[in-house]
């Protein structure tokens, strides 16, 4: 299929939807890197404006990446809902965006939205973000709600939850306990307490689990904990006893990027299940910890769809949530800066992206989190991550990651601090997860409106604790 348009005076033709959706893609170097991007803004304009009034079904029809050779694309359309999608099927990419700006005006939001979210695939999505501006992708995520539950609820409205990450280099434990700590005087932990292992060793990775779990044992903290090892690793410390709460995974959207990961759709699956067996959750049997990141199938090489043309890696981003979808997660989150600027150059790039993939996310039905984040050698700051911070939260993200002092030293990255979780909970009237506030403030942490107050060192049991009290 292939498409014209024309913008003052010239005409612009798009050899099928591969390319009509690269080139209406807002720009980021990763598609440059491709050589599949616009090669100017009157080209995005054109296209963006022939993507704007493409029925959705076509979607159904043109698949980006082939259903012969990729089972994330059978795994979208075999999964996909004709009944859900029967409501908005008569829709254009345009119309639907109409559809859900109208939507987000009423009261009952949340539900229509849901209604719909297993009739859209992955595709339908990326092209309807688009087209879409910053304040549009805030707008609809906002009036969107998408709940998860182990030991806490995850995605309530009016809450935003942390994953509190204390990496250490040497996966020191005294390393990684200070750090715990400091996270959890400040609130911090209530999505998870989730450590990136220094090595893949299944003798490290249990002894971590095993630290955490006597931490949350010893204070009655309704958390979870992971060790973000392959998903192999963790199945098989399932099968030895040890006290594994999450099964975490970094997945992508394409079978050539998973496989690069290590990972296939029945593995998946079946870690699902072997996690929920353990029946752990106290509040529910969400127990998948899903990464992803927009450039993870391109720098895999992964990235060739339907008649070897290159897919944008928004769409391909969107993909890997219609795969997280079928795993039904706890938490699932976007590292959004932290594969680098080839991939998302300044801090513009990165806001957009991160805007783009939580709604993405939350449309199709996940508990979307981002890790707001960039590389040193990124054209970006804190400053970029503060705003798209304060957008996310306005936007109703899941959760958000915190290190300390913002300074992953095992990554060597940045990402947000403990302190930047209150500043955004405290500026936007946002709360902690119900079943970590109710422990702080049982602790004398946290005020009856869930703001965290000072600690007396004479009385915390937590500053007991490192005390040696």
């Amino acid at each position: 299929m292939k498409f014209t348009q024309s913008v003052a005076g010239t005409s612009y033709q798009f050899d099928g939807l591969i390319e009509l959706m690269a080139k209406a893609t807002p720009r980021r170097s990763g598609d440059e890197l491709a050589g599949c991007a616009a090669s100017s803004d009157a080209e995005r304009a054109a296209a963006a404006w022939q993507l704007a009034d493409l029925p959705l079904s076509v979607f159904l029809e043109e698949l980006v990446v082939p259903y012969e050779s990729d089972e994330v694309t059978r795994l979208i359309i075999d999964s996909h809902d004709r009944s859900a999608f029967a409501e908005i099927s008569h829709l254009t990419v345009g119309g639907l965006r109409e559809w859900l700006l109208e939507t987000s005006a009423h009261d009952d939001s949340a539900d229509r939205i849901a209604r719909v979210a297993a009739g859209l695939t992955p595709e339908m999505v990326a092209a309807t973000s688009k087209i879409m501006r910053n304040q549009d992708l805030i707008l609809v995520a906002g009036a969107t709600t998408v709940t998860s539950a182990f030991r806490t609820t995850i995605g309530l409205p009016g809450r935003i939850a942390t994953r509190l990450q204390p990496n250490h280099p040497t996966d020191d434990p005294r390393g990684i306990a200070a750090a715990t700590l400091d996270g959890l005087l400040m609130g911090c932990g209530d999505a998870v307490i989730g450590i990136n292992p220094a090595t893949d060793s299944p003798h490290a990775t249990a002894d971590l689990l095993r630290l955490l779990d006597d931490i949350r044992q010893r204070f009655e903290i309704p958390m979870q904990s992971c060790v973000l090892s392959h998903v192999t690793t963790t199945v098989d410390l399932i099968d030895e006893g040890v006290p594994v709460d999450l099964v975490f995974q970094s997945i992508a959207g394409t079978e050539g990027a998973n496989t690069s990961f290590g990972v296939t759709v029945p593995m998946l699956l079946e870690a699902n299940e072997a996690g929920r067996s353990l029946r752990r959750g106290t509040v529910g049997d969400n127990v998948m910890y899903l990464e992803t990141g927009q450039g993870s199938a391109l720098s895999a090489g992964a990235h060739i769809g339907t008649g070897g043309r290159p897919v944008d890696q928004q769409t391909l981003e969107t993909r890997a949530y219609g795969l997280a979808r079928a795993l039904e997660p706890l938490l699932i989150n976007t590292v959004v800066g932290f594969i680098g600027p080839e991939y998302l150059f300044d801090g513009k790039q990165i806001i957009r992206a991160g805007l783009e993939d939580h709604f993405c996310g939350k449309l199709l039905g996940l508990p979307m989190g981002v890790d707001v984040c960039y590389t040193n050698h990124a054209e970006a700051d804190q400053d970029d991550m503060d705003t798209l911070l304060t957008l996310l939260g306005v936007a109703g993200a899941a959760f958000v990651i915190a290190v300390p002092g913002a300074d992953d030293i095992m990554l060597g990255y940045q990402s947000l601090s403990f302190h930047d979780a209150l500043y955004v909970r405290q500026a936007l009237s946002l709360r902690a997860a119900p079943e970590f506030e109710a422990w702080l403030q049982r602790l004398g942490m946290a005020d009856g409106d869930g703001a965290i107050l000072p600690v007396d060192p004479a009385t915390s049991p937590l500053l007991g604790l490192a005390a040696g009290r």
